[in-house]
């Protein structure tokens, strides 16, 4: 398959003894009810495996509404994929499951959700500091709080929980270039899909998406001192042209930042731009 055959949303990408692995949120209806995740396989980013199914949501109570943005990462010798589903309350929230294999199945990890029991949140991603603990960053969502914001939590050593309170780090209105979207009569503004880069010369980024003038598009954040924190610095934006939700790989000697475009429901398909690591920025080639 190419990538304009597969219609996904929020690609990840994975990259294992030369094969590429690559998540997304199956995007008919929006996500919605889709029964779980696949994962697609390539050797050189063209040509891709046809979906390979990786965690059946169904099977495990978790296909009630959303099933969406599913990420993967290697920590301590195991994948554990951070996804959003809906909770029987009706809450969106970040879910952690674990397999041995890129290729699954998953299946849930301990407690399952790490975002707050009362709050609406999606987009869990998985930061590890410097001395190697982990974090989760996420969002939580404009349905709910009309500025969406973007927050960090301790994580357990195993994964399993959340440790402590939420650190807001930033509401979206906070980034100039970013646009409300007019939604039932009030201004909302959007966070999505926080995503954390360490820059070859240790600097700390992360990107996100939201939207300007109604196209979705991605921004980047640097840090100051080479660590996840409340001090940092809204950079330009790295895509403007309704394309988001990404993140960053490495492919040989290449930087590749992948998103889903057009942000379109039934039209949306994984898209790989090369970038540069400047070291203190980050840029489109």
């Amino acid at each position: 398959m190419k990538c304009s055959e597969i219609n996904i949303r929020d690609p990840f990408v994975v990259c294992k003894d030369g094969t590429y692995y690559m998540y997304g949120t199956r995007a008919a209806h929006f996500g919605n009810g889709t029964g779980g995740f696949d994962v697609y396989t390539s050797t050189d980013l063209e040509t891709w495996s046809d979906p390979i199914p990786c965690f059946d949501s169904a099977a495990f109570g978790l296909n009630r509404a959303v099933n969406w943005a599913p990420e993967v990462h290697l920590y301590k010798g195991s994948y554990y994929m951070l996804a959003t589903f809906t909770r029987e309350s009706g809450l969106r929230a970040t879910h952690i499951l674990r397999a041995d294999s890129p290729l699954g199945p998953f299946e849930p990890h301990g407690d399952r959700v790490l975002t707050p029991a009362e709050w609406e949140c999606l987009d869990g991603t998985l930061y590890v500091s410097p001395e190697g603990t982990p974090y989760l960053v996420f969002c939580h969502e404009h349905t709910q709080i009309l500025d969406g914001t973007i927050c960090y939590v301790e994580l357990s050593e195993d994964l399993t929980r959340a440790v402590g309170e939420p650190v807001v780090l930033f509401k979206a209105s906070e980034a100039d270039q970013v646009n409300a979207l007019p939604i039932g009569g009030e201004d909302h503004y959007v966070t999505d899909g926080p995503y954390m880069y360490r820059s070859e010369s240790g600097e700390q980024f992360m990107i996100w998406s939201s939207f300007i003038d109604g196209n979705y598009a991605v921004f980047p954040v640097k840090f100051a001192n080479g660590r996840l924190g409340t001090e940092f610095e809204h950079q330009e934006p790295l895509i403007t042209d309704d394309g988001g939700h990404g993140m960053i790989f490495r492919a040989g000697e290449h930087l590749y930042l992948t998103f889903h475009s057009p942000n379109a429901s039934g039209s949306e398909h994984p898209h790989f731009v090369e970038i540069a690591d400047r070291g203190d920025r980050l840029e489109r080639i």
